[in-house]
């Protein structure tokens, strides 16, 4: 097969140095930022200089042992993750470590910001808590409405790399931190690592407009480099696409970096599309070789079908049965890390090799 062509044409993205600076200093529109002309004005030239010469990297050091290529320069920051990633993978295949759930509240509401009040998707989560620590198992909350409460606190798109080629998305993913580009306080590179650690995962979340929540899509989509990603960016000298390209048509394995985890699901709406939201949310980590812990694990309800959104807590309260199925739900999983960590519950892969590696 001839070397596939790179194709361009989307247009130019620089800025002047006048857009540039006009965008920056829109973070700065408090009055109280006025005191501070001259500050603005050096932090500015300096900014300018940073995107101007692209620094997407300052800060890098030799890859050293463990990689293709040894003496290439990787970002100090992604070396940093990888190692946070490698310890994570050690405690988790510990047989004498403790076991871990992660679970997931994918709700975009905060009690601390705009809505005032907390969302039903925390109470639920919270019920989750209670169960996995009742067993005994180590239970990490991720809770993602910090993504609109907390200041500085965002998870980055994804720039879909790996549609170029596989070995171009690489894990953890090297995207970000972009110090030319001001795309820094990234989340994931926190986040990866819980997600590596943990035995078992339970996602709680609401359906919005018939999707997953933003939030919750957003850490989604950078988990792509989980699925397949490439473990050693010195093997596509950064983000060469030519080079990544060519070792994907050589034969890529497709590495399953999180396989063999088991998950719950509990997805609830008001009116529609919890059901199709619960079967996207099991299509796509079944598509990552996780596993289902049981039936039971996956769960969707309608909380106040059709009832005012002002009394949505009110109706969770009377909906007993609903907190026993989330209960269930999580005693499932918790049943089935424990089997899984005994090496009584079957694996994705069984042994057996994927005839469509991808």
């Amino acid at each position: 097969m001839n070397a596939p062509k790179i194709r361009k044409g989307q247009g130019d993205v620089a800025l002047s140095r006048e857009e540039f600076a006009r965008r920056l200093r829109e973070r700065f529109y408090d009055p109280a930022f006025d005191r501070l002309p001259g500050e603005l004005d050096r932090l500015v030239d300096t900014a300018w200089t940073t995107y101007h010469d692209y620094h997407k990297s300052p800060r890098t050091r030799q890859a050293g042992p463990g990689f293709a290529n040894p003496d290439f320069e990787l970002p100090i920051e992604w070396l940093e993750a990888r190692s946070r990633i490698l310890e994570a993978a050690r405690e988790h295949d510990d047989p004498h470590s403790r076991s871990r759930i992660l679970v997931v509240c994918g709700g975009a509401r905060h009690d601390q910001t705009c809505p005032g009040e907390m969302s039903k998707t925390f109470r639920l989560a919270q019920l989750a808590r209670e169960e996995i620590e009742h067993a005994n198992i180590a239970c990490d909350l991720l809770d993602l409405s910090l993504l609109t409460a907390e200041y500085g606190r965002q998870i980055l798109p994804c720039k879909a790399c790996v549609s170029t080629a596989m070995p171009l998305c690489h894990w953890p993913c090297s995207c970000y931190p972009n110090h030319a580009m001001g795309q820094v306080n990234d989340w994931m590179n926190e986040i990866y690592p819980r997600w590596v650690a943990a035995h078992g995962i339970i996602i709680v979340t609401p359906v919005y407009w018939y999707q997953a929540p933003s939030v919750l899509k957003l850490m989604m989509d950078r988990l792509v480099c989980a699925d397949g990603g490439n473990p050693d960016p010195t093997t596509t000298h950064g983000k060469r696409p030519e080079e990544a390209k060519a070792l994907e048509l050589k034969g890529w394995d497709y590495p399953r970096h999180l396989a063999n985890r088991l998950f719950a699901i509990v997805v609830h709406g008001d009116a529609t599309g919890a059901e199709t939201l619960r079967r996207s949310l099991t299509d796509w980590l079944t598509d990552m070789a996780l596993v289902p812990a049981a039936p039971n694990a996956l769960v969707d309800r309608y909380v106040g079908y059709y009832e005012p959104y002002a009394t949505s807590h009110e109706a969770l309260d009377r909906d007993t049965s609903f907190q026993e199925e989330v209960r269930n739900a999580t005693r499932a999983l918790v049943e089935g890390v424990r089997l899984l960590r005994a090496g009584s519950f079957p694996r994705a892969d069984r042994g057996q090799r994927d005839p469509r590696p991808k």
